[in-house]
């Protein structure tokens, strides 16, 4: 959600940040919208003054006796008192209007966000690992033979359809055993304290968390108008919804592991092999409630985290900051972390960690009192898988393929999976 004020001070400055995105110009169309319901808003207090005042005159008139009088005041008490209403509905609708027309503005992107049209102008910043070498054709996850029969999507069409999954024997144990890593090092070493969040979220965490209005295609909702999450950024965030926090309790950390849901509509065509994109998946997701000055090192510390868990699992990636055109809606500044996949020869998203500065908290109207006094300010969002489970265990399995068709497991995992390091050739553990 933008801010009225900053765009009536500064209009030519929102249209330029809107022009980074590849969007045209608002500005004026939303000053005008502005400008009528303010209009309507002080017609209707000067309508609702003057009803005030022939209010106060109809008793002098009638304890004077003056019939005509009193019979004249009162029906113009009755008029102003229509014309006020008929005002304040319209001055209502009006503010809808505006609201609705903010609400579907996507957030102005930090100063340092790369200037770029798509994926193809993102700028990598950093990259780890050294990219495994085969001396065999190294196959994606769905066809290496210690998988295959333990990753289902015949089984799970015939229930769900398209793009769901059944994991099964140790696929199923090692895809549970990187939530559990991830969450263990995300509690024990990151700092970050452990939730565990309904699924099922109401029209006003998904709006306040910026995935509502303009993104309801992309999620599933019940016949009950409950929300399946897309991830649990929305309850992790929507926590604070409504709240004025203590300066001296932020930044405030929070991971969870959920199940996730998304309709993926516009994505038709796309990584329909395998399970690189699915309509449920699992994902551990970190969440942070900052001070403004502090949320940009927060970013920072929260990459870390994401890329740290990689690198104990020995999983090459590079780190790339997103162009203006490829940012998603709410985010103001986005690194994705991009996880070698030996299968496709290429490096794919692993994990997005975003900042949206105050754009989710003024949806929210989530605030902190400031240390030194003064107005409550809002405070900053940030967010970022950490990991996409599924995903992450699709690079695991690549890159520990051997060429007699089993998988290596990372040491880290051992202690999850019983001592066991290695996937079969008939899917179970040894």
């Amino acid at each position: 959600m933008h801010d009225i004020r900053a765009i009536r001070t500064n209009p030519d400055a929102f249209d330029a940040a809107l022009a980074l995105r590849g969007d045209a110009p608002l500005s004026s169309d939303i000053l005008a919208l502005d400008s009528a319901r303010r209009s309507k808003i002080q017609a209707a207090e000067a309508a609702q003054a003057e009803q005030n005042a022939a209010s106060k005159e109809v008793g002098a008139a009638k304890a004077k006796g003056d019939e005509a009088e009193f019979e004249r005041l009162r029906a113009l008490v009755s008029d102003k008192k229509a014309e006020v209403a008929a005002m304040q509905a319209e001055a209502k609708e009006l503010d809808a209007q505006l609201t609705d027309m903010l609400a579907r503005i996507p957030n102005a992107p930090a100063d340092d966000v790369p200037q770029g049209a798509d994926e193809n102008d993102n700028v990598e910043v950093k990259r780890w690992g050294d990219v495994p070498s085969f001396d065999f054709a190294p196959r994606e996850h769905y066809d290496i033979e210690a998988v295959a029969a333990s990753m289902d999507f015949e089984t799970a069409a015939k229930t769900s359809g398209a793009r769901f999954v059944m994991l099964k024997r140790g696929v199923a144990r090692i895809h549970r055993a990187l939530a559990q890593f991830m969450l263990d090092t995300h509690v024990d070493e990151n700092g970050l304290t452990e939730v565990n969040t309904p699924v099922l979220v109401r029209d006003e965490a998904m709006y306040g968390t910026d995935k509502l209005p303009k993104f309801g295609e992309d999620s599933y909702k019940t016949e009950e108008g409950m929300w399946l999450v897309p991830t649990s950024e929305v309850p992790l965030t929507y926590t604070v919804a409504g709240d004025t926090l203590e300066a001296a309790d932020l930044p405030r950390r929070m991971t969870a592991h959920t199940l996730c849901f998304r309709s993926e509509a516009g994505s038709a065509g796309r990584d329909t092999s395998g399970m690189l994109r699915q309509h449920q998946f699992e994902k551990v997701e970190m969440v942070s409630i900052t001070l403004p000055e502090e949320s940009d090192a927060e970013q920072q510390r929260m990459l870390a985290c994401a890329e740290g868990l990689l690198e104990k699992l020995g999983v090459p990636y590079r780190t790339v900051i997103l162009c203006t055109g490829d940012m998603g809606f709410g985010a103001r500044r986005t690194y994705d972390i991009e996880a070698w996949l030996p299968g496709q020869n290429a490096y794919r998203e692993i994990s997005s960690v975003s900042t949206t500065g105050d754009f989710q908290a003024r949806r929210m109207n989530a605030r902190f009192k400031p240390a030194e006094g003064g107005k409550p300010q809002f405070v900053h969002t940030l967010n970022g898988s950490g990991l996409a489970v599924g995903r992450c265990l699709i690079a695991v399995l690549e890159n520990g393929q051997q060429e007699d068709g089993t998988v290596v497991l990372p040491d880290v995992l051992a202690p999850y999976l019983g001592g066991k390091t290695t996937l079969k050739t008939d899917g179970t553990l040894a």
